[in-house]
């Protein structure tokens, strides 16, 4: 990893110039998925019919207004959520053709998840809490100390080195949510999700973690998708796209 430098609670890294344009190939697709939910004898629909191609390497913006579907999508975007119709693919591969063993490897391997609550376990230290990823891995235990350096380095990373012995609540919600972005880059995944990453923060904070956010994807050739209510947030990504009552329309 290339070595950063801290100031001010915020990721500091020496200049890579401008982003690289995304790769030609797809990493995620979505063709035609709808999704709705159960409530009582009653089914809410909330995609109706979403088609999307992400480009490895890119930084897409979905931006929407409460209840427009984003979370919804995110999940079944990052297979936590399995669509009621359509079909999501990695890389080529459709979700509905994995088992869900399958998916749970895929998800744990090539996905990382930043969420609005932070969902820190309260019991564990930092390092711990960044560690967990890679702790439920074949092999974890004989490679206790590589993962407890690389979760040491991500936390350095993320300007919180000094943190790694303190347990969540000893620490504001800006702190929760960098060493929430450092468990989620544990695994190096190839994608990650970010869903309403600043939700929780006031604006100066908000800013600080976002600069975290993406000098980190930046630094690992990660792609990104950063579902935000607030377009002011998901402006930095470079490209944005709109989700309004479960349909999308491109922004630019």
């Amino acid at each position: 990893m290339r070595p950063v430098r801290i100031r001010r609670g915020r990721c500091a890294m020496s200049s890579h110039g401008p982003q690289r344009s995304p790769a030609s190939a797809v990493l995620i697709e979505a063709r035609d998925v709808h999704k709705s939910f159960a409530i009582g004898s009653t089914r809410i629909p909330v995609l109706r019919g979403i088609t999307l191609r992400i480009q490895r390497g890119e930084t897409l913006g979905i931006v929407g207004a409460s209840g427009a579907g984003k979370t919804t999508l995110i999940n079944v975007l990052g297979t936590l959520e399995t669509p009621s119709a359509g079909e999501v693919y990695f890389e080529g591969r459709a979700y509905s053709a994995m088992s869900a063993a399958a998916r749970t490897r895929l998800r744990g391997a090539q996905m990382g998840f930043v969420f609005q609550a932070y969902y820190l376990l309260p019991e564990l230290t930092l390092l711990e809490n960044v560690m967990l990823p890679a702790m439920v891995r074949r092999g974890a235990v004989r490679a206790a100390a590589d993962i407890a350096r690389r979760a040491g380095e991500l936390l350095r990373r993320v300007g919180l080195a000094d943190r790694a012995a303190h347990r969540p609540a000893e620490l504001s919600g800006g702190e929760q949510q960098r060493a929430a972005l450092a468990r989620a880059l544990m695994n190096n995944p190839r994608v990650i999700f970010a869903d309403e990453p600043t939700g929780n923060l006031d604006s100066t904070t908000g800013e600080q973690v976002l600069d975290c956010l993406f000098d980190v994807v930046k630094d690992g050739d990660h792609t990104l998708v950063l579902v935000s209510h607030d377009p002011a947030v998901v402006r930095r990504c470079r490209r944005v796209v709109r989700i309004r009552d479960g349909r999308l329309v491109e922004e630019g």
